[in-house]
């Protein structure tokens, strides 16, 4: 079989990703809206603290899937199979240790669940129900390390696959069981039997692709190589630190200071933006595939193989339509989300509209890194940037406590947007610019600070038009897409038509759009 090009494979990579993410997305959304009616307000804020919590205690796989699959993109483009496996053994050493900490530091945590409960609902066997997601989050490390090199090989459409493909079992599963029993414990046991049975497939097809990693190999890594792969997990470490606390720590603090109820509403926002921000980056991922050969998997390969210049070039088109796709997708959020959730939850799980714009201002500012994080990652400067991650971690913990005892939940939020201006917002590109360009950013960041300028402006204008029209939920939602489909793309369309980004972009959307028409010509 012919090996494919990286271009190829990105084009495959996002097709598929982009199919599958919609789907697992729809699936999910309609397991929730299934879930908020079946069951009580106490179950979904159950399911929002519980999610975190075991989100956090994820904490100990260390970005070790990172710094291994930066480690594999060297082996894999000299085909040396030999470190491969010394890798992939050392891989599932980590995540065998990963398995037994979560588990350990899970049981430790229970005496403790009080604590992070303010107004503990009435919810039947809550230590089973916590220990049934301990489960689950325990044997989502088993087996599932092979998906690495799978993905390290530019095919990580397969894993898109297993992985969203059993998600919609999963989904389909627990409806039905929702939907004839009410029943809590049999919902989170079919996603623990999901868990199980994807991991298995996904070895199984790795095990079939790649049967090197059958052999035995006795073979260690030469010391200097092994220091540093150990050194960028110690870097990983420091990253994962601040990404948990910018991201999993607003559930458990809005359960131990507002109350648990309120975590429960806050998880449908959370839904629904994380859906959003899941399907954008998906299609930011593979956005300049057809046109400069792809990014993730294949910057790390694009890195390794063209100039700095080719490089610059791809990161400052990809840059520009991440910050065009996500200011959009903030625009159409922050108009649209109060109005869909009263649709799709009730009333009851609605957000007043400044705690909403903190919300949607935070997926914009996240999204806008999308560009330098892929780049950052993929081209292995982990280390340089350490230090910020814990300062960022400290920085949103106490913002976010000093701020709930007075503003309640949209305290919480500022904290999280304080503490990601403070430091990941300016200090990433810095990293990138400094240890990957060797220029200095201060170009960059002129524009971005134009980028902004320009998005506010827009964002304001937008909600201007579409406050015009008050109505009921449904009208709100019809009225203010159509406004958001066409009125903010326009005026970006305006204020950037003479860029060079934006002319590769149109470039692009143009070629896109003629290969799909030619497909469905055929």
């Amino acid at each position: 079989m012919a090996e494919k090009s990286r271009t190829e494979y990105s084009m495959v990579n996002t097709s598929v990703a982009f199919i599958a993410q919609i789907t697992a997305i729809l699936m999910g959304f309609f397991t929730r809206v299934v879930f908020t009616h079946t069951l009580s307000e106490g179950y979904v804020g159950i399911n929002g603290l519980f999610t975190d919590i075991l989100n956090i205690l994820s904490l100990s796989e260390l970005g070790v899937g990172t710094a291994i699959t930066y480690a594999l993109y060297g082996p894999i483009a000299q085909k040396d199979t030999k470190k491969q496996q010394i890798l992939m053994r050392m891989f599932r050493t980590f995540y065998r240790i990963t398995a037994a900490v979560v588990l350990v530091a899970g049981l430790c945590l229970i005496p403790f669940l009080n604590v992070l409960m303010k107004n503990r609902p009435d919810v039947d066997h809550l230590l089973l129900i916590y220990l049934l997601y301990l489960l689950n989050s325990v044997i989502s490390y088993l087996l599932i390390y092979k998906k690495t090199l799978v993905d390290a090989h530019q095919m990580n459409y397969l894993t898109v696959i297993n992985h969203n493909g059993f998600l919609v079992i999963q989904d389909i599963l627990q409806i039905i069981i929702l939907l004839t029993t009410k029943n809590f414990i049999l919902f989170l046991l079919a996603a623990v039997v999901c868990t199980i049975t994807a991991n298995i497939v996904m070895s199984k097809q790795a095990d079939r692709l790649f049967p090197y990693l059958k052999e035995t190999c006795e073979e260690k890594l030469p010391e200097n190589e092994r220091k540093d792969i150990i050194k960028n997990v110690k870097a990983m470490l420091m990253h994962k630190i601040g990404e948990v606390a910018v991201n999993n720590t607003d559930n458990l603090l809005i359960s131990g200071f507002v109350g648990v109820i309120s975590a429960g509403v806050y998880s449908n926002y959370y839904l629904v933006i994380g859906s959003v921000r899941q399907g954008l980056d998906q299609e930011l991922q593979g956005v300049l595939a057809g046109a400069r050969g792809g990014v993730t998997a294949s910057v790390g390969n694009l890195g390794a193989t063209e100039d700095g210049e080719k490089v610059g070039h791809v990161f400052a088109d990809l840059f520009f339509i991440g910050q065009w796709m996500f200011g959009f997708a903030g625009i159409c959020l922050l108009e649209m989300l109060n109005p869909f959730v009263e649709l799709a939850f009730g009333k009851q799980y609605l957000f007043t509209e400044d705690i909403v714009l903190i919300l949607c201002i935070n997926f914009f500012v996240t999204g806008t890194r999308r560009a330098v994080l892929i780049f950052k990652e993929s081209m292995g400067l982990f280390w340089y940037d350490r230090y910020k991650s814990l300062i960022e971690a400290v920085l949103n913990l106490v913002i976010s406590i000093l701020l709930v005892e007075n503003l309640g939940i949209a305290g919480v939020f500022l904290g999280t947007l304080c503490s990601t201006l403070l430091t990941s917002f300016w200090v990433e590109p810095y990293v990138l610019y400094k240890h990957r360009f060797h220029e200095k950013p201060v170009k960059f960041f002129l524009k971005y600070a134009w980028h902004l300028m320009v998005m506010a402006a827009v964002w304001g204008l937008t909600h201007v038009c579409c406050r015009w029209y008050e109505g009921g939920a449904l009208g709100n939602l019809l009225v203010r897409f159509v406004i958001c489909m066409v009125m903010p793309n326009v005026l970006l369309l305006l204020c950037y038509c003479r860029t060079a980004e934006c002319k590769d972009f149109l470039r692009l959307l143009k070629r896109m759009g003629s290969k799909a028409f030619g497909r469905m010509k055929r």
